[in-house]
């Protein structure tokens, strides 16, 4: 605990001579503008800026400017829709269906499998 007191103790001591040092160089130089001065004291990066009020026409003027930027220009002036089509018009929903279908035919076969085996032993009982 000693240690920690005396090195917060020599931190504080020297904290108060900057500040000492720093208001005697202030007071001495209280006509004229010191750059050293300048340096010691902290600088505040984030002061808050008031922006001059913009008027109505300038405010127009850049609207203006941004809806003509934001216009596109035409690339092809006529678009061939066959180009744009897909080769058969139902390729999305086979690929869409593809898994169902997988399922459904997988069941009817067992299903038909089924139905020939009663069959076969419906006519071996009925023989």
């Amino acid at each position: 605990m000693d240690v920690e007191s005396t090195k917060a103790e020599e931190e504080a001591r020297k904290r108060r001579e900057r500040l000492k040092n720093l208001r005697n160089r202030i007071s001495e130089n209280q006509n004229g503008e010191d750059e050293n001065v300048d340096e010691a004291l902290p600088k505040f990066t984030s002061k808050p800026s008031s922006p001059k009020p913009k008027t109505p026409e300038s405010v127009e003027t850049e609207v203006q400017e941004q809806l003509e930027a934001a216009k596109p220009e035409p690339l092809i002036e006529e678009v061939d829709l066959t180009i744009l089509a897909p080769r058969k018009p139902d390729w999305d929903l086979k690929r869409d269906v593809a898994k169902k279908l997988e399922i459904l035919e997988r069941r009817t076969q067992k299903a038909i499998a089924e139905l020939i085996r009663e069959k076969n032993l419906y006519m071996f009982f009925v023989r």
